[in-house]
């Protein structure tokens, strides 16, 4: 599980930064990626990463602003034409829909794959077996919105040598100790999963947040994750802006991975004022003062997920 970010700046693009966009990459649990935002020019950042359209399986938006949302409707038909036939699920505002349908109509593309458009006002989006996907509601100038990613632990690992005593080798019954389920060996003795199994494999949380002022719905989608990744549009000096124009600080950031106890926190969302490395030095280092895993998202860069 890694993170790899296409677009790190707010609003516009700049020569040094592209518009927001940013991939969890599953290739080791699915086989595939998720993608939150698509600004303008994702899809050409895609060429240049180690991605393929064909493997993207979801795509999330946090709000309907056109730096998170104008590079959609390209992505879209040109997966098409890059091998990708498998159905693809689209998350998004109230909103979504008809921008997608109403592009796609008028430019009259055509898409040889499912497409599902799903619109949403936070909740419960996605559970499977390995995953579950949560949204809430934000603080901006148009409903935006955070996603929790949580993936559900795993069971430990087998202890194969004293299987082996009782007579079990790798086949079915391993499959149904690690489901939870009890089996019985040739001797009649019941081997519980508790008897053979370690520690579970803890899963982990990745807490993704669209563009907001600090609000109270950021703490329940950030807490005790592995990684949050927020927005930082400003310095501190400048928290009356942010506040204006309904975004944070990078100190508002650090504090709400402080305050929710997360692992890391990666800094995302800069505004094109910061355009300097020692700029954003300047802004990695007043989120440090309050959380000291604090990072700079830097854009075609991998980031894995640790536990």
């Amino acid at each position: 599980m890694d993170l790899y970010f296409m677009g790190t700046n707010a609003g516009v693009p700049s020569l040094e930064r592209n518009v927001t966009s940013l991939a969890l990459r599953l290739f080791d649990e699915r086989r595939s990626f998720w993608l939150f935002d698509c600004g303008e020019a994702t899809q050409h950042q895609i060429l240049r990463s180690p991605l393929k359209l064909s493997k993207l399986e979801f795509i999330f938006i946090t709000h309907l602003h056109g730096d998170h949302l104008f590079g959609l409707p390209g992505l879209l038909s040109s997966r098409a034409y890059q091998g990708g036939d498998t159905p693809l699920v689209l998350f998004g505002p109230p909103g979504i829909k008809r921008f997608v349908n109403t592009v796609l109509e008028l430019s009259e593309s055509r898409i040889n794959y499912k497409l599902e458009i799903v619109e949403h006002e936070g909740g419960s989006l996605f559970e499977d077996a390995s995953f579950r996907v949560e949204s809430a509601k934000l603080d901006h100038r148009i409903d935006s919105y955070g996603y929790r990613i949580v993936e559900k632990s795993q069971p430990g690992k087998l202890n194969q040598e004293l299987l082996a005593k009782h007579g079990i080798s790798p086949g079915p019954l391993y499959g149904q100790l690690k489901r939870g389920e009890s089996i019985q060996t040739a001797d009649g003795t019941i081997l519980r999963p508790e008897d053979v199994l370690g520690e579970p494999k803890r899963g982990r949380i990745v807490t993704i947040l669209g563009d907001t002022r600090p609000c109270p719905a950021e703490h329940p989608l950030a807490d005790r994750a592995d990684v949050l990744v927020h927005e930082a549009t400003f310095m501190h000096d400048l928290a009356e802006t942010a506040y204006t124009y309904h975004h944070s600080t990078a100190r508002q950031a650090a504090e709400v991975a402080k305050q929710s106890e997360c692992k890391s926190l990666y800094l995302t969302h800069f505004s094109s004022r910061y355009k300097y490395e020692h700029q954003l030095e300047q802004l990695l280092s007043e989120a440090r003062e309050v959380f000291p895993d604090s990072y700079l998202a830097q854009e075609h860069e991998l980031y894995p997920v640790l536990r």
